[in-house]
This record gives structure tokens, C-alpha cells and sequence, in this order.
């Protein structure tokens, strides 16, 4: 199928949250209507990064996941455009004209309503509208969602999301996000402690950039190659033991494995307690028995 001449929404739309989806499915929506692709214009790595490096944000979603959520919504076609220095300079003009109306033939844009483009983000939505009435292509802003009201309440963003996990919140990034939280990795050798103490544990090395929550003890599932198994989910340093390295490993219930090299995914349902220095060992097994059923109940209703 020819995804050109179709209804295109643009954004990095990291987490793919509920903001996002309203945008996506509205672009989905207009498609039908006109009978003809959707697209989403996406861009990899994040801006920040090219133009500020070293300050990527924290990730809520990989770009594999990104584009399994977005295919979720409905879209007929993805296109990832790298983003380069050189990209970063293409003006809001240059980005209409080239890109939206000439490479993508965009029959209609939809887009958040505060929606920046062009070098320096200097291209707004009426200037977008503008541009398309001269290129040929309608342009839909739509309203944002907030947080918790449609009054007075933050808007509903990545960047608040993020902020949500850094606290610990997952619990309140699970209802921005319409789904748990999850970061990714592979699973890596480490101490081996946690098996000579009956709590073997998968050792998480995560991706670049992901959103870590705030050290303390999860109720969740470990994913791996179509599996879900309910997890209690460590993150810190372990101080019982002096550790000085943060962290992500889960106690997978009810399993007996070996996970070594496994490409695998923790999600977050809820925090159970912060992470705590215990006087023994028998102090800790005692405590991990009591997470062990907290994340028993927690995912037996999720």
C-alpha cells in the first residue's frame, strides 16, 4: 500500500500515553473518513540529545515498544526519521513544504495543540494551518488532556510521567499511561547472593536512557518471549550487603530457570516499601517473604 496522501501526526510521542493516543486515534479516525493511510512521523533519538548531548530525558518506552503501541492504536504506516544535527536546522517552512507536502503528501496533519517544529521549534500551530492552506493540507490541533481534570489540572505530558516514575509513583504513571510502566534490558550475571538465600533474582541490564523507578521494592511481572510471570522488583544498591551499584533485579514467583541473556521486560504495578538496610540476613529473607506475598496480591488483581 502506498502510505503517501494520507492523514500524518508527527511527535516523538515517548510512552505513547493517553495524550498521545487521543492524538493518534483521532489521526486513525480522519484516515477512515477520507479513506486513506494514516502515518505516524516519529523521530529517533531524541531531539534533546542531538542538539543538547548528554541530555537525553529518561525513556518511558523503547523504540521497538514505541512502535508496538503505536501499531496497537490502528496506524497504517510508521515512518522513523532519524534525527540528525543536520535535520535539527531544517526551518518550519523547509519541514512543511519538503516533508509534508512533498516527500509525504500529507492530505491532513493532526497534531497536539501545542505542537512546535522547524529549527528551534519556531514553527507553531497557526503557522502550521498556514502553511497548509498554501501547500495544500488541512490541519487539526487537538486540545490536550490533563492530568486529572479538565481544569486547573497539569497537563498530561511525558515529561510529568517521567517525573512520576523518578518519585516512585508507578501507580500514577500507570493511569497517565494507560498501562504499567515497564523498563527493558537483558538479563546479566550478578552476585549470586540472592540464590544461597532461597530469593534468586534476575539481573536487569537496562536499556540506554530508560526510566529507572525510585530505589525501593515493586510489586510486578517479568515479560520475556510471550510470558508473564508476577515479579517483586528490587531497585538500589542493597544496602544490607554494602552494595554501591543501583540495581534493577526481580524475584520471579513461582519460577525455576535459568534467564541468563534473556531480552526481558520488568513491569510496575505497585511500590510495596522503600529500599531498607537490614540488621541480618534472616531480617531480609523475613522481609522478602512479606514482598513475595504483598506482589502475590498486587498482580492477582491487575
Amino acid at each position: 500500500m502506498d502510505w503517501r496522501g494520507g492523514v500524518v501526526t508527527i511527535g516523538f510521542f515517548d510512552g505513547v500515553h493517553l495524550g498521545h493516543r487521543k492524538i493518534i486515534g483521532l489521526a486513525v479516525e480522519r484516515a477512515k473518513e477520507l479513506g486513506v493511510p494514516s502515518l505516524v512521523l516519529t523521530f529517533d533519538p531524541h531531539p534533546a540529545e542531538v542538539v543538547r548531548p548528554g541530555s537525553h530525558p529518561a525513556q518511558l518506552t523503547t523504540l521497538q515498544f514505541k512502535i508496538e503501541l503505536l501499531g496497537a492504536i490502528g496506524i497504517d504506516a510508521l515512518c522513523v526519521q532519524p534525527f540528525t544535527l543536520e535535520f535539527s536546522k531544517v526551518t518550519a517552512d523547509e519541514f512543511a513544504a519538503k516533508i509534508l507536502a512533498q516527500t509525504l503528501r500529507a492530505r491532513a496533519v493532526v497534531v497536539g495543540e501545542n505542537f512546535t517544529y522547524g529549527h528551534r521549534g519556531a514553527g507553531k500551530l497557526p503557522a502550521l494551518i498556514h502553511s497548509g492552506r498554501e501547500l495544500g493540507f488541512e490541519v487539526e490541533g487537538v486540545p490536550l488532556l490533563h492530568k486529572d481534570a479538565p481544569e486547573g489540572a497539569p497537563v498530561l505530558s511525558s515529561t510529568h510521567i517521567r517525573a512520576q516514575i523518578a518519585e516512585g509513583d508507578v501507580a500514577g504513571a500507570t493511569r497517565a499511561l494507560g498501562r504499567l510502566h515497564r523498563v527493558e534490558g537483558v538479563v546479566v550475571h550478578g552476585d549470586a547472593r540472592g540464590r544461597t538465600i532461597g530469593y534468586p533474582t534476575a539481573n536487569l541490564q537496562e536499556t540506554p536512557w530508560a526510566a529507572i523507578p525510585a530505589d525501593g521494592v515493586y510489586a510486578g511481572f517479568a515479560c520475556w518471549r510471550g510470558r508473564r510471570q508476577p515479579a517483586a522488583i528490587s531497585i538500589g544498591t542493597n544496602p544490607t550487603f554494602a552494595g554501591r551499584e543501583r540495581r534493577v533485579e526481580a524475584f520471579l514467583l513461582d519460577f525455576d530457570g535459568d534467564l541468563y541473556g534473556e531480552h526481558m521486560a520488568f513491569e510496575f504495578v505497585a511500590l510495596l516499601r522503600p529500599t531498607l538496610k537490614f540488621n541480618s540476613v534472616d531480617e531480609l529473607v523475613s522481609q522478602m517473604a512479606h514482598d513475595v506475598e504483598a506482589t502475590r496480591t498486587a498482580t492477582t488483581c491487575t
